[in-house]
């Protein structure tokens, strides 16, 4: 007998299906959480986040070398970084969260 197992990716914030869902964990007085978020929930977090993790004090977790840094929240120039895939001919989404090589190459790049 064969079987066939499927995985359904879940949006914890919006309910939708989704291949690019990732775990992501959060952690507030102590408590840590985690939740399911696709590329456009994702980017909703960071947004929402971006005033207090601006303001507040890095005391751990991984550190990213990032070249271009946005005023709002530290994170890469997401448009520049689309502009520069694809200009090099990469191909990327319009929306959503732009895949790991492609940022590595474009921080490479811009050594």
């Amino acid at each position: 007998m064969a079987q066939k197992i499927v995985t359904i990716y879940t949006d914890d914030l919006t309910g939708e299906e989704t291949r690019e869902a990732a775990t992501h964990t959060l952690v507030l007085d102590g408590i840590t959480y985690e939740i399911d978020l696709g590329p456009d929930s994702y980017d909703k977090l960071l947004e929402a986040v971006a005033p207090f993790t601006t303001a507040g004090r890095k005391v751990g977790g991984r550190r990213r070398k990032n070249a271009a840094r946005s005023a709002a929240g530290g994170a890469t120039d997401t448009a520049a970084v689309r502009a520069w895939a694809k200009e090099n001919g990469y191909e990327v989404n319009e929306r959503g969260r732009v895949p790991t090589s492609i940022r590595e190459a474009y921080e490479n790049a811009a050594k």
